[in-house]
């Protein structure tokens, strides 16, 4: 290779530097340095403190959506363990799936699903797998990956008017859209074979390009055994583990949370809530290969035999979005 093919351009060069800046120097994590780095963001607006946006690393985009999704039928893939972890999503008959081994490299897809447009999104840090419909004030978004974090969760961005989002919450905390909502969607995680048993001929999410990264592969090792979570320096819960896995279940009002484990002991049920444990289902941040992760198990969690939107996070990201929300352990 040429000297000249490598040469790193002084665009890079600034941007390389104001990352390291705003990594180093969190005073300078503002909306000066962020208009630098090249957002269009409507910065007058904006719902929380800006202290609390950090830069997880990589630059806008660095970790790149998925924004023309290709699917092949279950029973044709070979490469996803059968204990995977998968997210179902099922809109309007339409049923797909989409792998954690995926979305751990991309976070975001933005598809459409029974003729809904949908932002199929994965924090790894915060374990959190949530499906947004991607409609507002009649207007189609597309999101991104900012690169920051805020409780150690996504803040995502919409290409339209580049306001950024909450992932935990679907909710805009800086620009155009500051205080609007997503709606969510009802889906769950389950494990790839028994997603193939139920529905072998449906379509499952595939990388664009198989050698864009190593699918399959765990950038975060061992990271749900740790004792603290990573880019996180808020209040931790009292009553629980900061890492211990929690189901919360969205509603229009405060949402339940309840302890993992305890569902797994005793299951659940309140309100005519009816929360169900289903083992067999591999940890996506345990083994260095997702197909190897320790079972975890999932949930179903239904009202009146219907799905009800839910998430499987950790107790650190359920405490820092609803401190004020107890957590039922026993």
């Amino acid at each position: 290779m040429e000297l000249k093919d490598r040469t790193i351009s002084p665009a890079t060069v600034v941007l390389t530097v104001l990352l390291w800046l705003e990594l180093a120097i969190p005073a300078l994590a503002n909306p000066e340095v962020w208009a630098m780095q090249g957002w269009r963001t409507d910065f007058s607006k904006s719902s929380v403190d800006f202290t609390e946006i950090l830069s997880g690393g990589p630059p806008k985009d660095g970790i790149p959506s998925i924004d023309d999704p290709e699917f092949r039928p279950a029973s044709t893939i070979g490469t996803i363990g059968g204990k995977e972890p998968v997210i179902r999503l099922e809109v309007e008959g339409e049923v797909r799936a989409y792998p954690l081994q995926v979305l751990t490299w991309h976070e975001i897809a933005n598809d459409v699903i029974g003729g809904v447009p949908v932002a199929v999104t994965y924090c790894p840090l915060c374990n959190a797998a949530l499906v947004f419909d991607r409609r507002l004030d009649g207007e189609v978004l597309e999101f991104g990956t900012t690169g920051k974090l805020r409780n150690s969760d996504l803040v995502m961005y919409d290409r339209q008017t580049e306001s950024w989002w909450q992932q935990f919450t679907g909710e805009a905390i800086v620009g155009e859209y500051t205080g609007e909502r997503l709606k969510l969607l009802p889906s769950r995680i389950v494990s790839f074979e028994a997603f193939l048993a139920e529905s072998p001929d449906a379509p499952v999410l595939v990388p664009n390009d198989p050698n864009m990264r190593d699918y399959g592969r765990n950038p975060y090792a061992s990271y749900d055994s740790s004792a603290a979570p990573f880019l996180y320096s808020g209040d931790l819960p009292d009553n629980i583990a900061a890492m211990a896995r929690v189901v919360v279940v969205r509603g229009d009002g405060q949402p339940l949370i309840v302890s993992l484990d305890k569902v797994r002991r005793d299951g659940f049920s309140a309100g005519g809530i009816e929360i169900a444990y289903q083992s067999g289902v591999a940890s996506a941040l345990d083994a260095r290969r997702i197909a190897e992760g320790r079972d975890v198990g999932t949930v179903q969690v239904t009202r009146d035999g219907r799905d009800v939107v839910h998430d499987i996070t950790f107790a650190f990201v359920a405490h820092a979005f609803h401190p004020d929300v107890p957590i039922i352990t026993d």
